[in-house]
């Protein structure tokens, strides 16, 4: 039965006509019961944004390779909250989110929202992968993912992951050598808006940039193995409160 198989829920940022949501539903889909529930369109760098000013609006898409697939006019983190509560028949036993389009290396997962739907069912106990690969083009090759895709996600849904604990994966262009288990490289991003002028003679911007990595040579940062060929696994928890830090600041404000 159906039910006797866990329940994927997959989303991403990307848009519902991605190319990588569907690559990961085909690479998972005999894992357990999925459903497909992504924004209408693209969403990129919505982190945890979610719609509370217009109404949200569910379009239900003909099946893919046996996957229900559904629409929201809103965010990863409206399509989450309202699979949870609207779509699937039962609480998820995993959530995953991409594979993104793109790096969420280093600090991009306070933008990702990627990232943004993986720590929102982190949040409820749910373990939660978000999965992205550095090419941004439309029509990335991701089959050099496949083999990690399954391993990973097979492992998670035997084994489960640490209480409040999501994993942040990305994968490099090319030969996937392998993966790391390591944290998220420092950094900061630069120039990041090209400034233009319109047709009236009126300046307005448009954003771009890169990211500056501050510790290059550091072997236990994600940016490092991505840049050799491995991919890169770096745990991740929604609660960002500094605890390392509380009794020095008791001193201070108590």
């Amino acid at each position: 039965m159906a039910n006797d198989k866990p329940l994927i829920l997959i989303t991403n940022d990307d848009g519902i006509n991605a190319r990588g949501i569907f690559y990961l539903a085909d690479a998972v889909k005999e894992m357990g019961e999925v459903y497909i529930v992504a924004p209408d369109e693209h969403q990129s760098g919505q982190s945890s944004a979610m719609s509370i000013n217009k109404p949200l609006r569910i379009t239900t898409h003909p099946d893919y390779n046996g996957i229900k697939v559904y629409s929201v006019n809103g965010t990863p983190v409206d399509c989450v909250k309202l699979a949870l509560h609207t779509i699937v028949p039962r609480r998820p036993d995993l959530l995953l989110s991409g594979i993104n389009h793109g790096s969420n290396a280093g600090n991009n997962i306070i933008y990702s929202g990627t990232m943004g739907a993986a720590l929102e069912t982190c949040m409820l106990g749910i373990p939660s992968i978000g999965y992205s690969y550095l090419s941004h083009s439309p029509e990335a090759d991701f089959s050099n993912t496949l083999p990690f895709l399954k391993s990973i996600t097979s492992q998670v849904i035997e084994q489960g992951l640490p209480q409040d604990i999501c994993l942040n994966i990305n994968f490099p262009k090319g030969e996937i050598k392998g993966a790391k288990v390591v944290r998220a490289a420092k950094g900061f991003w630069t120039e990041e808006y090209a400034e233009y002028t319109d047709p009236m003679g009126k300046p307005f911007y448009w954003l771009t940039g890169r990211f500056q990595n501050i510790e290059p040579n550091a072997p236990d940062t994600d940016y490092y193995w991505l840049d050799r060929g491995y991919a890169s696994i770096v745990p991740s928890r929604p609660d960002q409160s500094a605890i390392d830090i509380i009794e020095e600041l008791k001193t201070q404000f108590e």
